[in-house]
């Protein structure tokens, strides 16, 4: 403890020389001050950190490694740093009530689950004079969970959830929104995510995430239903042709075949597969189908050609990401549903640019094939560096980047 006078100085370095005189209390010789008591006689009196703990406890989350500042924010915070100095220094009452100087760690193992922090204070006390005092005030770290990680842990805690579900045959439209969700990170919020037999239920802590990722789903598909296709765009490229066909079920019984045009014609080969409609078999229940004329209606509409899929297995060099779980329930449709949809992704440019599409290092080593029989692929340029959900691209704290 040592005196100051009102204009902060020391009374030994002041300029200005005086005659002592004897301490009201124990007679020794003090130079003047406004209580005529020397320091030892004013501590006796006054306790400038009266009021102040000397001990107190800090909450810590092992699990996310953050501290809890008071009243109810979990603030993450390495040892000596002024994070966690500043949340030392909020645990402490009556510190409103002096001026804080100065405060800093004393040094303590790191294992000890102790802090000690060392605080100089000044206060106003007798007729004027002002008293400073430096202390030192013991932390003990106690292992607490926060909310957060808690919610994690429990895996069945949750104020809101998102259930996405399609309702048609085929499950394309999910596997797409699935890719929007990844790229655009929208479910980093999620408590859980739990695969179901339709779909999948993004479980959420708070109700404003949970309105986030339906605004989110509800910006890339038409009105107000999570199972449509946004509308896609027309293809690019065509090539209009006469071609003949005929179904591969009156092959080798009979030699029908129909005569048609198509925009396919940069793509077919003379015995190629192709997808169409047969109108001459078609039952339609359509106003406006029933209004057109005979002779304007084909008699078979093509629509794509058929590529090999084994060899477009074979060629594909790339993956995308999936949710923790998605495939656990895939059956022998929802696989073959989902090799569609990467060939959508393959065929359409469109598509791609709302997916990440990741380099497969597995595949990259696989020579190419000779028979190339036009199927589109995929050019190295668009696909992304392989890249783990796991892993943070900034590194941990004072880590480097990730190259």
């Amino acid at each position: 403890m040592e005196y100051l006078d009102s204009g902060g100085g020391s009374s030994n370095v002041r300029q200005q020389q005086y005659s002592l005189i004897c301490c009201c209390r124990c007679g020794l010789q003090i130079e003047p001050n406004p209580t005529n008591m020397c320091v030892n006689c004013l501590r006796s009196d006054v306790d400038i950190t009266d009021g102040i703990p000397k001990t107190s406890a800090l909450s810590f989350c092992k699990s996310c490694e953050r501290y809890l500042q008071p009243p109810n924010q979990w603030v993450k915070a390495t040892l000596e740093s002024r994070e966690l100095l500043s949340v030392c220094l909020k645990k402490l009452k009556g510190l409103n009530k002096v001026k804080l100087v100065d405060a800093g760690f004393v040094w303590t193992e790191p294992h000890s689950m102790r802090i000690k922090v060392k605080l100089t204070v000044q206060k106003e006390v007798m007729n004027g004079a002002v008293l400073e005092q430096a202390f030192v005030v013991e932390f003990v770290v106690q292992p607490h969970m926060c909310d957060e990680c808690h919610r994690v842990e429990a895996k069945d805690f949750w104020r809101a959830v998102v259930q996405v579900r399609q309702k048609c045959d085929h499950k394309k439209t999910f596997f797409y929104l699935e890719q929007l969700i990844l790229k655009h990170r929208a479910h980093r919020n999620t408590v859980n995510i739990k695969p179901m037999a339709d779909g999948l239920d993004f479980f959420f802590s708070k109700q404003d995430d949970a309105k986030k990722i339906v605004e989110f789903l509800s910006a890339y598909v038409p009105s107000r239903s999570l199972t449509g296709m946004p509308e896609q765009p027309q293809i690019p490229l065509h090539g209009l042709a006469d071609v003949y066909v005929a179904r591969m079920s009156d092959l080798g019984v009979n030699d029908q075949q129909f005569h048609c045009r198509t925009h396919l014609g940069y793509l077919l080969r003379t015995g190629d597969t192709v997808l169409g409609f047969d109108f001459t078999n078609a039952n339609l229940n359509h106003a406006h189908f029933d209004k057109l004329k005979g002779d304007k209606i084909p008699d078979v509409m093509l629509v794509k050609k058929v590529f090999d899929r084994s060899k477009r297995l074979r060629r594909r060099k790339w993956r995308l990401e999936r949710f923790d779980g998605a495939d656990e329930l895939d059956t022998e449709s929802v696989t073959r549903d989902y090799n569609d949809f990467l060939d959508d992704l393959e065929e359409d440019q469109a598509i791609r640019e709302n997916v990440n599409i990741y380099k497969d290092p597995t595949k990259l080593s696989v020579e190419e094939d000779t028979d190339d029989e036009g199927a589109p692929q995929i050019s190295l340029q668009e696909m992304l560096e392989d890249l783990h959900i796991s892993e943070d691209a900034t590194g941990g704290e004072g880590a480097p980047m990730m190259e």
